[in-house]
């Protein structure tokens, strides 16, 4: 062996070397999953909600008219008839939502329309982005109701096979407390039951992270499935190594509000083997800033305001 390498010229062995190095560092960061690549994650929050009404199938489409998104970030319930729906609150929002009789949802009332507590063909009868939403000037009013996740699977698929794109992955957030549980959500392992056997059913296994804020929900989500992504959403102060000790397991995915990262943070999380995506990040210099540090990806309601590089 030392006398083959007494062969080969030295410019010529540091070029291989160099070249074994790149493959090495051009693989997946772990291995044999396809949502945990080394490609930068850009995620569109709720779809597009900066520019259309948000967890609506139009946002969906919107986000993927940017070419750098690769994620659809989106929120989940459960309706009384047990189907799994897209929804940030588990209820109709005052903000944004219209009762069946044309009015706004008043605020006293968001309550009386607990989406656990409506079957979905109900549901489907409010509308909730023709009134636009006054904390985003960009968006595009328009009708649409909460659609059912196989909906917007089905229309992402058509989209991406009419356009030839690639399908995107999606980040699912589990809506979920200890005070809603049996009233305004299913018990942790029921809701987790019921999400995991429709992504199952919908074949996008593969592409799916489950994100919570909920620790239970996401211990409920490995007891069932081990391979499952996850990602745990932070929004406390508590230290890096307090979440993930309460969360009692090492996620994939930690997902902080980006205002409590640090540097430290991210080469902890990489130590770890887990990746680092924080939200929602709306405007291009704080982009800069979270990418300087080393982030895995960016959640933002504003996928036009990507930076080019």
């Amino acid at each position: 062996m030392k006398t083959a390498l007494k062969q080969i010229p030295s410019v010529l062995f540091l070029i291989m070397l160099f070249g074994l190095a790149a493959c090495m560092l051009s693989k997946d960061k772990f291995s044999g999953n396809k949502m945990l690549t080394d490609q930068f994650d850009w995620q569109g929050h709720r779809g597009a909600r900066g520019l259309a009404p948000e967890n609506t199938i139009p946002a969906f489409l919107k986000a993927l008219e940017f070419p750098k998104i690769t994620t659809l970030e989106m929120d989940l319930a459960i309706s009384a008839d047990g189907q799994v729906l897209v929804s940030h609150e588990p209820w109709m929002s005052a903000a944004i939502c219209t009762t069946p009789d044309g009015l706004p949802v008043k605020a006293e009332d968001e309550e009386k329309f607990l989406l656990f507590a409506m079957p979905y063909a109900q549901i489907a009868q409010f509308d909730c982005g023709k009134r636009g939403n006054s904390r985003f000037p960009e968006q595009q009013a328009m009708p649409a109701n909460k659609p059912l996740l196989k909906d917007v699977v089905q229309s992402v698929n058509h989209y991406c096979s009419k356009n030839q794109l690639k399908r995107p992955h999606y980040n699912i957030e589990i809506k979920s407390q200890p005070n809603w549980d049996g009233k305004k959500s299913p018990p942790p392992a029921q809701f987790a039951t019921t999400v995991l056997r429709e992504i199952e059913e919908l074949g996008i296994s593969k592409q799916v992270c489950i994100q919570s804020f909920d620790p239970r929900v996401l211990r409920e989500v490995k007891a069932i499935s081990p391979k499952t992504v996850t990602a745990l959403l932070v929004e406390n102060l508590k230290s890096f190594d307090t979440n993930i000790q309460e969360l009692g397991y090492t996620p994939e995915i930690y997902s902080p509000y980006y205002k409590l990262l640090s540097a430290e943070v991210v080469q902890k999380a990489h130590a770890l083997k887990m990746k680092v995506i924080p939200w929602t990040v709306n405007e291009p210099e704080e982009m800069h800033k979270l990418m300087a540090m080393g982030v895995d990806g960016i959640i933002t309601d504003y996928p036009n305001r990507i930076p080019p590089q």
